[in-house]
């Protein structure tokens, strides 16, 4: 069976590099499922789960923001920031929703800023979901190598 490379990078640090199967990815216009030969694009994503299975593995990443662009053998995303679900704190992924909470909650205080506060929120969202899913899962994830 053919495979994709999944190439998964931030400012700070390659993510996730290998051959996979399949990649789904949260683009800002919905769920994309890219598969070997995929035709060429280029996408904004949004916060949310990014999938990729190799065989019977599947291996879950956090993503918030950033850009996938598409190759019939490559895919490339340069995310804002990205985490394998088994490097997500727990605890302080609560506290991060928490705190997005509290700020959502004091709207209207001078210096409020809503998209951003949003945005922290939609993020402690995405990355409690990715780990409570990988935690149910626990034992089918192995970290990929990152190259």
């Amino acid at each position: 069976m053919a495979t994709i490379r999944l190439e998964v990078v931030t400012p700070e640090r390659s993510v996730f590099s290998d051959d996979v199967d399949i990649v789904v990815a949260p683009g800002i216009e919905g769920e994309l499922g890219i598969l070997p030969h995929h035709t060429p694009l280029m996408t904004a994503l949004k916060t949310g789960e990014l999938r990729a299975r190799k065989g019977s593995e599947e291996f879950l990443l956090c993503v918030a923001g950033g850009f996938m662009e598409v190759r019939p053998d490559r895919v490339i995303v340069l995310a804002d920031t990205c985490e394998r679900a088994e490097e997500i704190d727990l605890a302080r992924a609560e506290e991060a929703r928490r705190k997005a909470e509290q700020r959502m909650a004091e709207k209207y205080q001078p210096g409020f800023d809503a998209a951003e506060s949003e945005a922290a929120l939609h993020r402690a969202m995405a990355r409690l979901a990715i780990a409570e899913k990988s935690k149910r899962r626990k034992g089918s994830l192995r970290p990929p190598p990152a190259n």
